[in-house]
This record gives structure tokens, C-alpha cells and sequence, in this order.
């Protein structure tokens, strides 16, 4: 406390095992943990989301074939993961929804992991109410086989092989359909007419702003850690961003989050 009175800001040990042997707190904290409180600060200390209750959707999703195959994406979650990492730094309580990944979930954030369109759906339904703020980034399959064998597909004498497949669940429709007083974000990745067709899915999915990003554009594409976006509000009002990292996009949809 005497610390606190001169200025200083202190992070708080962790409870886990210690070099004695013993359990308990007293452990430094992860380089992790240490980092984030470092580039909160540096970032002026915001806490504009404090109190706040942020739900957000991140990752692929991937549809089963068979027991080893599935239909899915390229999506590798950066800018889902980055929005709750940014998100929980100002203060929100953050649940992210995540598709399969291969990332750290970020301190103090409740990760719930799904594979299908239907899984996440699910965890959707389970977690929609009580939110200040929705944001719905995942890259959800659109389609899905109608059937999946058991076991492995095996080669056939034909070369060539038919998969029937299904819409899935749209799931951004499902949450505005659903809305009980959040704000609901959307995202739309499109390779032509990404105004138009970003215009034309707020008025659709009842969408309070939508981000927009072209993979084709440099440094906006799949698995990379930057991004170039466009963001556009239910009033029409659009924003577009040069290329930046995804953690830094995710400061920049915040900020627009608050505005509308």
C-alpha cells in the first residue's frame, strides 16, 4: 500500500506452486500477465469497458466428413483472440467462443472451445444474454455435410467424389434475432463489392456495425498479424484503416464500438 501512495503501480503475486514446494500466493506472475498490465499502462490505463459483459466468437469452424475429414477455412482467430485480449484490458468481462486454434487464451478471459457451427451456436445460445456487446468475428462454414461416415472415407474406383452438404445455422441472424438490448458487431470478409455487400447484411442481420476486410488486399489476409479494415455503422457512417496489426484493429473497432 505504501507502494500504491508513492504512485507506484504494483501486479499482485499469483496463487500456484512456490519454490518451497508449498501452494499458494505468493508466485511471480507470468511473463504474460506482467506484459499485458505493461502495455495497459502504456496505453494510458483505459479502462472505458469496466463493467461491461463482451461476448465474442473467433476461429474457424470445422464440418465432419468423415472421422478424420472435415470442410472448414483458413481462419486462424488473431482478430476474435486480439479483440478479447483489447477488450479485457479496458476492463470488460470477456467470453470468447472459439473455433479450433492454436492460441494462448488471453489472462482472465473464459475461453469455451467448439468445432462445429452447431457447437458454437449452442455455446451462442448458453451465453447471449446479460451482454453490454456481441461481437460476432468467427468464420462459421456455411455448409455442412448432410451425412458423416463413420470411420475413414475410403478411396473409391471412382475419381471423382460427391459430398452433399446443407446450409448451417446462421448464427449472427440467430443473435439479432435474439438481441436484448447489446450491441451487435459483425464481420464480413469479401473478395468483391465488400461495401455493398457489407451494407446490404446490417440492414439483414439488424447489425448495429460490421467490419469488413478483403483477403485479397496485402497484409489483410488468413494466419497473418495484421489487417486492413473498413468499418461501417448502422447510419452508414464508414471508416476504412490502413494496414495495422489485428491487436491494433481491435483498439480501433472498440473505439467505434463506444460510438454507436
Amino acid at each position: 500500500s505504501a507502494l500504491r501512495e508513492l504512485g507506484y503501480i504494483v501486479i499482485e503475486p499469483e496463487s500456484g506452486e512456490l519454490a518451497s514446494g508449498l501452494s499458494g500466493i505468493g508466485r511471480l506472475p507470468e511473463a504474460e500477465t506482467i506484459f499485458q498490465h505493461t502495455v495497459n499502462v502504456l496505453n494510458g490505463g483505459n479502462r472505458d469497458l469496466e463493467g461491461k459483459k463482451i461476448l465474442i466468437t473467433a476461429g474457424p469452424t470445422y464440418e465432419p466428413i468423415d472421422d478424420v475429414r472435415f470442410i472448414g477455412n483458413y481462419s486462424s482467430g488473431k482478430m476474435g483472440f486480439s479483440l478479447a485480449l483489447a477488450a479485457m484490458q479496458r476492463g470488460a468481462d470477456v467470453k470468447l467462443v472459439t473455433g479450433p486454434v492454436s492460441l494462448k487464451t488471453p489472462r482472465h478471459v473464459t475461453r469455451i472451445d467448439v468445432n462445429t457451427a452447431e457447437e458454437m451456436l449452442n455455446a451462442v445460445k448458453d451465453n447471449l444474454k446479460g451482454n453490454d456487446i456481441v461481437i460476432m468475428s468467427a468464420a462459421v462454414a456455411d455448409y455442412k455435410p448432410k451425412s458423416v461416415h463413420t470411420g475413414k472415407l475410403k478411396k473409391s474406383g471412382n475419381d471423382n467424389l460427391a459430398i452433399e452438404t446443407e446450409r448451417t445455422v446462421d448464427i449472427l441472424e440467430y443473435a439479432g434475432k435474439n438481441n436484448t438490448g447489446f450491441k451487435l458487431i459483425g464481420f464480413a470478409l469479401e473478395t468483391e463489392n465488400e461495401i455493398e455487400y457489407a451494407l446490404d447484411k446490417i440492414k439483414r442481420k439488424d447489425l448495429d456495425m460490421i467490419v469488413v476486410n478483403n483477403p485479397k488486399v496485402e497484409g489483410a489476409g488468413f494466419k497473418t498479424d495484421t489487417n486492413v479494415i473498413t468499418i461501417i455503422d448502422k447510419n452508414g457512417n464508414k471508416n476504412e484503416y490502413p494496414k495495422m496489426t489485428k491487436f491494433e484493429a481491435a483498439g480501433k473497432i472498440i473505439d467505434h464500438i463506444l460510438g454507436v
